[in-house]
């Protein structure tokens, strides 16, 4: 396939390209831009980062797990391409050399190009925007000088891409039903995944893009997601909110902070910015997997998912899509439309246990939706990941909850009564008794916090 696309301010088009051809190969072995690094090959480093320009703005993305077809019609900077025309340099590139911002070298590019992405935008919550590129000789404290010192400058006029917006939707344009093309509407996705039920659906690959860069795959038939319009977003729906599947964490987390603040913040950590620019909440939940961080999130709150196969459409609880591990309730051919989140006053709390703070793996996600009246409890869902094969409520620990007075005793009766809903498995992240002990905690955090006790990693002092 071709595909075309803006490359430091040339346009420019990969001819017969592998659809699963990733942009950090194509760069450095077709392109010779040899500047972006391959570091980790899964999105972990950020030394691969490049920048993204659509319809939407400036993206920092890891350029190796990201498809080629993913950058059709889009703008793209490497860290060739920072430096004005003339040779003139960036304020990001002037302040890491003024501040000693690099030492062994390998890591510089990526920090290059996710911090000119941040300064274009104008963002200044530095630590965040640079949490996914990883340092290991300079340190942390003259990058982030650099940044800080490079915020006031204006943004130089090479770095304002237009994309090309190639894969816009042509007003009345019918599905297209062969897999010639990438499916552009929810209709041709339907009837592309009818045709090809043993495809593989691309939505924002930061699952996926390891199954090529880590398993060497052969992926078959692939449609990208991303030049569905109409699988983006979120709509008020009168009694719900509507998220399209294709609607990223980026997107997702400012409107998490308005309505539920809790669950905005473990967005924040369960992802870095590349990661989050990226991923969409519908390749969350339908990847499956137990430690998946969405996933309880959106139980806890009562979501429900919308799934669609060919013109048929249902709706199902979202706690009932998960049968077994890796086995969904999704028929062949069916995907994952949108996401419905009921109305509701924010009772939620999310709790994320990792090895790292930021950007890693969950070996706990406790979120627990708790309302009280009176000092009682009237209704409670305690869903968790990684405590089973899916995520899962603990039906026995809320049992326990339901009508006693919100006290430590009852708490704890809560606690006993959770041994009774989980077996969980001891790997490589935490053993078994260990991540009983935790998810019983997360409930007794969740009753410190309401009784004004400070109990948050960040704000407990010595």
């Amino acid at each position: 396939m071709d595909v075309t696309f803006l490359l430091n301010g040339s346009q420019v088009t990969a001819k017969d390209v592998a659809p699963t051809t990733t942009l950090l190969d194509w760069l450095r072995e077709d392109q010779a831009l040899t500047g972006t690094k391959e570091g980790c090959n899964e999105g972990d480093c950020g030394a691969c980062s490049v920048m993204i320009t659509d319809d939407s703005g400036a993206h920092a993305l890891n350029a190796c797990i990201l498809f080629l077809p993913q950058l059709h019609g889009k703008a793209v900077r490497t860290v060739e391409g920072i430096a004005a025309p003339d040779g003139t340099l960036h304020p990001v590139q002037e302040e890491m050399i003024t501040h000693h911002g690099a030492q062994c070298g390998f890591c510089t590019p990526g920090f290059i190009t996710t911090m000119a992405t941040a300064h274009t935008n104008g963002a200044t919550d530095h630590e965040t925007q640079l949490a996914g590129n990883l340092c290991r000789c300079t340190g942390y404290a003259p990058i982030l000088k650099a940044a800080k010192a490079a915020s006031e400058a204006p943004v130089p006029a090479h770095m304002h891409d237009t994309p090309l917006l190639l894969d816009q939707n042509t007003p009345g344009e019918k599905p297209k039903a062969s897999g010639a093309e990438p499916p552009t509407t929810i209709d041709a996705l339907a009837c592309w995944y009818l045709d090809h039920p043993a495809g593989t659906l691309i939505a924002g690959a930061t699952d996926v893009g390891l199954w090529v860069t880590k398993g060497f795959r052969d992926l078959g038939p692939v449609a990208f997601l991303n030049r569905i319009p109409d699988l983006r977003g979120i709509s008020d729906g009168g009694d719900h909110w509507r998220i399209g599947a294709m609607t990223t964490l980026t997107d997702l987390l400012p409107f998490m902070a308005t309505h539920h603040p809790s669950f905005a913040e473990m967005i924040r950590r369960y992802g870095s910015t590349q990661v989050r620019n990226a991923a969409t909440i519908g390749g969350n939940i339908a990847n499956g997997s137990p430690i998946g961080d969405g996933s309880p999130a959106l139980i806890a709150l009562g979501a429900s998912l919308h799934l669609r196969r060919g013109d048929a459409r249902r709706e199902i609880a979202l706690e009932d899509f998960f049968v077994a591990y890796g086995q969904q309730d999704r028929q062949p051919g069916e995907f994952v439309e949108a996401i419905s989140v009921p109305k509701q006053d924010d009772h939620l709390s999310c709790y994320k246990l990792s090895k790292r703070f930021d950007q890693d793996i969950s070996a706990v996600c406790g979120c627990l939706w708790i309302k009280l009246d009176a000092g009682h409890v009237s209704e409670a869902r305690l869903a968790y990941g990684g405590m089973a094969g899916t995520p899962q409520r603990a039906k026995n620990a809320e049992a326990a909850l339901l009508g006693a007075a919100w006290t430590r005793e009852s708490v704890e009766a809560a606690m006993a009564a959770m041994t009774k809903d989980f077996t969980p498995l001891s790997d490589m992240r935490a053993s078994a008794a260990y991540r009983m002990q935790t998810a019983q905690n997360m409930l007794l955090r969740r009753y410190m916090e309401d009784s004004g006790q400070q109990a948050s990693v960040l704000e407990v002092a010595p």
